[in-house]
């Protein structure tokens, strides 16, 4: 269903799940190329701009939490741009329709019915996306900050999930990030000039968000790398540390376990019938015990 918002000759569409009435109200009313249509039918698109002369279609992707703000997933953001319209098509970033729900409602906590032009409309939905995106990559690098903090804990599994599902998000970013920057880049350098005069400083603001944020996720992922190396460090020297006391005692059960078991196989062995034999073989068993640590101490192996 086609909702829409009026703001003086500027029109804001807004089509949550289209069918084949949406897009054919789209080839009808506005003649987009039927390659653009096709790409709002399908999801999982990379990430691109087309540039007509009366219009431009963008494919954004940018990164949201799930429901229970462990696992990041990729939402689209698909925008038909023209001089006297915006249209956002599909299950967009939830962003897109907070904005259009403030205005439609006429709250307009955001300011959306004070725009003055398609340029400008577009320009504030990207910046709440960017500002959103921001307060995320944020919140993983406290997350970050805080895995480095409980490093030397104990609770070996609990942090090799967190470094997991932490370094699975940044990856994502990644993924999201890198084939975008270039297209944003195009903003700023007059490749995409839009319909309004003087708008590249505001899309010099947007590139610097993206920059800034891509900055940050790159020192994240060198920093959780760095973390996961360290934590693997760590238990390697714990699984030592657990060998070698198990070898210290393996090496002085040893020499007790030969004597005992010589002295209780069924033959005849010296001493066998003398009374206080097993008093000897404690004492024997005692001074073996401590001749080994002593040995051990002497090395430095304890």
């Amino acid at each position: 269903m086609v909702e829409t918002i009026e703001i003086e000759s500027l029109k804001w569409h807004h089509i949550l799940d289209p069918n084949d009435d949406d897009f054919q109200f789209l080839r009808d009313t506005y003649h987009f190329h039927p390659l653009d249509i096709e790409d709002c039918r399908s999801v999982n698109q990379r990430p691109k701009i087309d540039i007509y002369p009366e219009y431009y279609f963008l494919i954004l992707h940018f990164p949201n939490f799930d429901r229970w703000n462990r696992f990041l997933k990729t939402r689209e953001v698909k925008v038909f741009w023209g001089a006297d319209f915006i249209i956002t098509i599909g299950q967009s970033h939830w962003v897109v329709k907070d904005l259009f729900n403030s205005a439609k409602e006429e709250s307009d906590i955001h300011g959306v019915l004070k725009v003055e032009s398609s340029d400008a409309l577009l320009y504030k939905i990207l910046e709440h996306l960017m500002i959103e995106t921001f307060a995320l990559i944020k919140k993983i690098g406290i997350e970050v900050e805080l895995i480095n903090r409980d490093l030397f804990n104990t609770r070996a599994e609990k942090t090799i999930e967190r470094i997991s599902l932490t370094r699975r998000n940044i990856i994502l970013i990644n993924t999201i990030f890198k084939p975008q920057l270039k297209l944003f880049q195009k903003f700023e350098s007059g490749e995409i000039s839009g319909f309004q005069e003087n708008m590249n400083d505001y899309w010099g603001n947007i590139l610097d968000y993206y920059q800034k944020m891509w900055d940050m996720i790159e020192d994240y992922e060198e920093m959780i790398e760095g973390l996961s190396k360290t934590f693997d460090s760590l238990q390697t020297n714990r699984t030592n540390e657990i060998i070698k006391v198990l070898t210290f005692f393996s090496s002085i059960m040893l020499p007790l376990t030969l004597i005992t078991s010589l002295y209780g196989m069924n033959i005849k062995l010296p001493y066998q019938e003398d009374s206080h034999m097993f008093l000897y073989l404690g004492g024997i068993s005692i001074l073996i015990i401590f001749g080994l640590l002593y040995y051990f101490r002497r090395r430095k192996w304890l």
